[in-house]
């Protein structure tokens, strides 16, 4: 499979500011295969630590600073020499060695000539122990599941052909815009877990596909009851538990009192900070104004948590894969669509998307691009109506004003409509 993250990984090679890089991310997201990956393709080869399955590595940590001693060591380990920018050093699951994070900054300060690229999943964990971070010493990125384009050019490399193809105001012809819905839709059920879309290009059979989202929801809940910092483990996986119902609600607001009757933030702020930090959940501010800069209009009260994955969530709701299939409405159509279109966002904008909700309106996304407020409306059919969205432009008249939705790629009026499975290419579009 094709991962984005690999042109970031190149471009991190050939800086001649590279740090260590560390990569963060939720289990199962692909880390382990693609540091492998770039080592394999960019390297003249790589040697791998897994610090959770080789418990004496930690030991060479502990009573080692210097990098140099540490890489003669490791030679030894894997049996090979370790080449200066000729072989990459991997180091996974580095959680469970703080020493050995602590460790990459020696990397930097005395030994940058070495390319080490490390993983570490849930690493939220470890932002709570400062001591063992090297803060300005390492390169970070953030690794996610499979975007849609992703998913195309993994599932269906002919028609990716196309979709790269796609330029601004471009008419898409209809039985390419079929074709592309038609993916959008088995995204919803598959989702980006690694997992998932190799299952899909190899069995095809969705039962397969609910039962690696079912272990790997498992994989993630055992997680959270391993958990034993200062965060009450039950208190995350209540949170967690919860997010299908929150965004099942009208208004889809976060409430504590849905975790817990009489639940109140002091109870499970922390649990929710720990979910965001570890990559279990996204976050969206509401805003109190559309106006930049978005940030300094944050109600830090009123936020929607929306799930990393949207396959993972389709299989938390319990959503039969024909309602999708089959142009039904349901009642988490709404959620599902708006969590989808959040997942395609990511990475591609530099400010985070933001919500507006007050008590006469609600605009689903709010883009700030360079100084630009961009209003966005998610339809998860071919719905046009939207009160709120065309009052808005109407009042203020914004550069660009854009509605997802299973209708066509085109301008009506002040609003352009573009189709789902366009959304990770906004940016290119605008």
């Amino acid at each position: 499979m094709k991962r984005n993250a690999i042109q970031e990984l190149i471009n991190w090679k050939s800086s001649e500011e590279r740090k260590p890089m560390v990569l963060k991310g939720a289990r199962q997201v692909g880390k382990t295969w693609l540091m492998k990956e770039f080592g394999q393709n960019y390297y003249g080869s790589f040697v791998y630590f897994n610090f959770d399955e080789e418990d004496e590595l930690k030991s060479i940590f502990e009573t080692n600073k210097n990098p140099h001693r540490i890489i003669d060591l490791l030679s030894m380990i894997a049996g090979k020499k370790i080449h200066p920018s000729e072989t990459l050093i991997i180091f996974d699951e580095i959680q469970e060695c703080p020493e050995a994070l602590n460790t990459l900054k020696y990397f930097k300060e005395k030994a940058n000539d070495y390319h080490v690229i490390a993983a570490g999943s849930l690493l939220g964990m470890l932002l709570a122990k400062p001591k063992s971070y090297p803060v300005g010493m390492i390169n970070l990125l953030d690794i996610f599941p499979l975007t849609f384009d992703e998913f195309l050019n993994a599932t269906d490399p002919a028609l990716y052909a196309y979709y790269e193809c796609i330029q601004k105001n471009q008419a898409i012809e209809e039985i390419f815009h079929n074709r592309l819905l038609e993916a959008y839709n088995y995204y919803l059920i598959i989702g980006g877990m690694p997992e998932c879309v190799v299952s899909w290009i190899k069995y095809k059979d969705p039962t397969k596909i609910s039962q690696i989202q079912h272990e790997l929801i498992e994989v993630y809940e055992n997680d959270f009851s391993k958990h034993n910092g200062k965060v009450n483990s039950g208190r995350i996986l209540m949170v967690f538990r919860s997010i299908v119902a929150q965004l099942g609600k009208p208004n889809e607001k976060f409430m504590y009192g849905a975790v817990r009757e009489g639940g109140r933030a002091r109870d499970f702020e922390e649990a929710i900070e720990w979910l965001v930090s570890a990559g279990m959940l996204n976050r969206v501010y509401n805003v109190s104004k559309m106006e930049h800069p978005l940030s300094a209009f944050d109600k830090l009260d009123q936020f929607k948590l929306f799930v990393f994955d949207t396959g993972l969530l389709k299989h938390m709701a319990g959503i039969d894969n024909s309602a999708i299939l089959l142009k039904t409405d349901y009642q988490f159509k709404g959620p599902l669509t708006e969590n989808y279109i959040l997942q395609q966002f990511h990475g591609q904008f530099t400010v985070e998307p933001r919500y507006f909700s007050d008590k006469n309106s609600e605009i689903d996304f709010v883009l700030q691009y360079g100084t630009e407020i961009i209003p966005i409306e998610t339809k998860g059919g071919e719905d046009k109506s939207a009160p709120s969205f065309k009052k808005y432009i109407a009042n203020h008249h914004p550069e660009h004003a854009l509605r997802f939705s299973k209708r066509g790629y085109r301008k009506d009026g002040y609003i352009t409509n573009l189709p789902l499975y366009l959304a990770r290419k906004t940016k290119e579009l605008l």
